[in-house]
């Protein structure tokens, strides 16, 4: 059996936290990458994705664990690996020319190789002709093209890509898959090797022959899924919406998990030891609308209605495991189905609904409840931000204390349970005049 081209061996990654303990983001990541493959990671944002992604390009170093390139093991930037960012990461006052041989002229490379290459590479992703233009006169796909002209000039064995389409929009973003995956069936380009991060179940499928399924809190793998479709792919092959509908499901059934596991994993006192999603409550109610009404008529199913609203995970997971977590919907098998009193919320009026919101919202979120105590207990009936994020950080990195705070803020001002003073960051009973 031939060596991988790349090995990740029981790599996890820690932060230190304030507190002076540490804040997991990777735990025992086990993965690796054959010639002729392209890996997809996939999972919601805050899995560490894109941490792991840096471990393996050099940018960072693992606290335990080791990557393997080619059987050499990577501790700082290599020239065999390239990436290929989310943003575009264009130098604004270089032409196209210019962005795409920078990372050739680092290397010191001989100027006619450099063009050569730049050249080369310019025609292959299908920019031939914009060699002089600078960004600012590019579309936002043919900026991205720029960027994969940019990481394929340096010839790199693996090319890793981090949310590489998901800033484009959805027509672009399509044919920049489409000529990536011809250009790569073709053998076009230099690269032997991909690892493909990713929130569009969809895209991953199209993509990737195998998909490793990221859980969160901290980021691992729970599932590896082969796709075995031959290329190109069809969406509307009744094998790739299957395979879709399963992955929907594997993350179902973690979000489920996760929701267990969050009602058991309370800090005393004070409310659930876990990260709230800052979801309105515009969002909320409006996905309840939907599912209670038809074709769905209170269960629907996570891909249709996904592909209905236009939602990725990134943005129809975190609604649903709201609703789940407030007990309005369960998430089961790929499906959300409403609850009575979801199906009672989405049909009542504007009142009704805020005071159904304001009874599952102090019932199954302990730090809604714990925020309303602590306002109830105190004479002024006030209580400064920092009352509640000092408590929140000893469990959760700054970052995610503020949006959990946020959620809070947005819930209980929308169930009237209590009100929020920006301005000098008090929670009240009173509006701020």
């Amino acid at each position: 059996m031939s060596t991988p081209l790349l090995e990740v061996e029981g790599v996890s990654k820690a932060f230190p936290r304030a507190d002076g303990a540490e804040l997991v983001v990777l735990e025992g990541m086990n993965l690796n990458v054959a010639e002729g493959e392209i890996v997809g990671i996939l999972g919601r944002s805050g899995s560490g994705k894109s941490t792991l992604l840096r471990i393996i390009a050099g940018l960072a170093r693992p606290t335990t664990g080791e990557v393997r390139f080619l059987n050499e093991t990577v501790v700082r930037p290599v020239s065999g690996i390239a990436m290929v960012f989310q943003s575009f990461a264009l130098f604004p006052w270089l032409t196209v020319y210019e962005n795409v041989s920078l990372g050739l002229e680092a290397r010191g490379l001989p100027r006619e190789e450099i063009r050569r290459r730049t050249l080369s590479g310019i025609d292959v992703i299908g920019l031939d002709g914009f060699e002089s233009a600078y960004p600012r006169e590019l579309s936002g796909g043919m900026r991205q093209r720029v960027g994969f002209a940019r990481a394929l000039v340096v010839h790199p064995n693996i090319l890793l890509m981090d949310e590489a389409f998901s800033a484009l929009d959805v027509l672009t973003a399509e044919t920049l898959r489409t000529d990536f995956l011809d250009l790569w069936g073709e053998g076009r380009m230099p690269i032997k090797g991909v690892v493909l991060v990713t929130h569009n179940i969809e895209e991953a499928v199209l993509m990737c022959d195998r998909i490793l399924l990221f859980g969160s809190n901290p980021g691992r793998i729970v599932s590896e899924i082969k796709v075995a479709l031959p290329q190109p792919r069809a969406r509307l092959d009744p094998a790739f919406r299957a395979l879709v509908e399963r992955i929907y499901v594997d993350m179902t059934q973690s979000a489920k998990d996760r929701a267990i596991a969050t009602r058991n994993e309370r800090f005393p006192g004070t409310g659930i030891g876990t990260a709230l999603p800052n979801v309105s409550s515009n969002l909320l109610a409006g996905l309840m609308e939907t599912v209670a009404a038809a074709p769905f008529n209170g269960n629907a199913n996570l891909p249709v209605i996904a592909s209905q609203l236009q939602m990725e995970i990134d943005e129809l997971f975190p609604v649903a495991e709201t609703l789940q977590m407030m007990r309005f919907a369960e998430l089961e098998g790929g499906d959300l189905r409403l609850a009575d009193i979801g199906k009672t919320f989405a049909n009542a009026d504007v009142d009704e609904r805020k005071k159904i919101f304001a009874q599952q919202l102090i019932t199954y979120v302990p730090l809604a409840a714990h925020v309303r105590r602590v306002l109830d207990e105190r004479r002024t009936h006030t209580a400064p931000t920092s009352r509640f994020l000092d408590e929140l950080e000893d469990h959760m990195t700054g970052e995610s204390a503020d949006q959990t705070l946020r959620a809070i803020v947005s819930w209980g001002r929308y169930a009237e349970v209590f009100a929020y003073d920006d301005e000098r960051g008090v929670f009240t009973f009173e509006n701020p005049r």
